[in-house]
């Protein structure tokens, strides 16, 4: 106690400090708020501490919900050796180095080594496909974090060999069981100070950390030290904290969901002007373009969609020109993309018609496929019916038939409903006059059974 207790004032000494947030990381698993859904009784994470038996795991959830903290506890909890490389700071030379220690470690011991990559996703595909040999013969458990969606962002034989966890953002009570913790915790906290927050300090605190525990615990560390001999953490102590943080944003990154957001939500709100003025602001502060250039293609198909399909090409080439120009000319052309989007007409039909397929697909995964769009490959299939009734489609002069391709529980569903905007309104016709044909199709087809019929009598 006396160790630790030397070491935090060693850390309140100039050029020595350890910022609050990364003295109060949680040492035990019952100090990790708001993630209930996976260290609860029967859940994952406590399953795989339960049975001693460990996985790669891909922690994919928003910054400051815990995946380092989880990470690095899960490496002590079962006392396999740990190393912590940066995608953004560090090289696939560096962490290759690593791989090749823990391929030695494991013959020697038998144990494997962890490796863990923050913000996995910075690293390409051919760069990722590195980890694969190591991980099938289970010389690294591979530990990653990610805020990107790891479908998108991480190559699918790794993600097939990996564990998914996903962190949810931290809510109201989460972070005001972290402020609380960190006043109170005398070894690594305020504690030694006596310090209490006002109530509405706390919840503005909250607030302005929107679920990200770092940006808090940073931003009370500041008010505190602005009490000035008050034992109380005032409203106006934490408002002039959140000015100072803003001050020292530009490059560090802090307010980098922030920016994101308003440039995201300004495209979709069709301001041309205040796009780009994000955009420009992203750049100044130090932001990755490519980070930038994958949210835009991302924006594309999310918010513009099919009701300008060019949308989505735009943003993958502005993707390739800043690759092939790079800062500061290649920023020219995310601005071109920039304000493309926002001055494009806007449907999110398409994410949502994606939506309730997937929904569909949960409540029923298991839906036969009809047998006439079966696919017979053997004698036996065809005995059976498999493709008995397939219909080619190019047989028709129409270019369609009225062949039934959903599975009979499901058929008569739409998902997809185009919008009134851009190029789906062209969409909307087109659907319409492919259904019309159907029709036209399967009224000829009656014709002719009832004229069987008459023919026949």
């Amino acid at each position: 106690m006396e160790k630790t207790g030397k070491a935090n004032r060693k850390d309140r000494g100039p050029g020595t400090h350890t910022p609050l947030a990364e003295r109060m990381r949680p040492q035990s698993f019952d100090r990790v708020y708001g993630q209930d859904h996976i260290l609860g009784p029967g859940k994952l994470l406590a399953e795989l501490i339960e049975s001693n038996r460990l996985v790669s795991i891909i922690f994919w959830g928003p910054p400051g919900s815990g995946k380092t903290t989880l990470g690095t506890m899960l490496a002590r909890r079962f006392d396999l050796p740990f190393e912590f490389f940066s995608a953004v700071l560090s090289g696939i030379k560096e962490v290759k180095e690593f791989m090749a220690r823990a391929e030695q470690q494991k013959r020697l011991f038998g144990k494997p080594m962890i490796l863990f990559i923050d913000e996995i996703h910075r690293f390409n595909k051919a760069q990722q496909a590195a980890f694969l040999p190591y991980v099938e013969k289970g010389d690294i458990i591979l530990f990653g974090s990610t805020t990107e969606n790891p479908s998108f962002e991480v190559i699918a034989p790794l993600l097939s060999r990996t564990r998914v966890l996903v962190l949810k953002e931290l809510d109201h009570d989460a972070l005001a069981h972290i402020i609380q913790d960190a006043l109170e915790d005398r070894e690594r906290g305020l504690g030694a100070d006596g310090l209490a927050i006002d109530p509405a300090a706390r919840d503005m605190l909250v607030d302005y950390a929107n679920g990200d525990a770092r940006r808090a615990l940073n931003t009370l560390e500041i008010a505190a030290g602005l009490t000035r001999g008050d034992k109380t953490i005032s409203v106006a102590n934490v408002q002039e904290a959140l000015q100072q943080r803003t001050l020292l944003y530009d490059k560090s990154g802090e307010e980098h969901f922030n920016l994101i957001s308003a440039l995201h939500k300004s495209l979709r709100n069709s301001d041309v002007d205040a796009s780009l003025y994000w955009l420009a602001r992203m750049l100044a502060s130090g932001e990755d373009p490519l980070y930038v250039a994958r949210r835009l293609v991302r924006f594309a198909s999310e918010d513009v969609g099919l009701a300008d399909p060019q949308a989505l090409a735009l943003t993958l080439h502005a993707k390739e020109a800043y690759d092939f120009l790079g800062s500061p000319e290649g920023e020219l052309a995310l601005a071109e993309a920039v304000i493309y989007l926002a001055a494009a007409p806007k449907s999110n039909r398409t994410y949502a018609a994606y939506g309730a397929v997937q929904k569909e697909i949960e409540r029923s995964p298991h839906e036969p496929v009809p047998l006439q769009i079966r696919n017979a490959v053997t004698s036996l299939m065809k005995e059976i019916g498999y493709g008995r009734e397939y219909q080619y489609a190019h047989d028709n002069p129409l270019a369609t038939t009225d062949m039934e391709t959903m599975p009979e529980r499901l058929r008569g569903r739409k998902y997809y409903e185009p919008g009134s905007l851009g190029f789906e309104k062209e969409i909307r016709k087109r659907i319409d006059w492919w259904d019309a044909l159907k029709a036209r199709i399967r009224e000829g087809a009656k014709a002719g059974d009832e004229g069987d019929k008459t023919g026949g009598s």
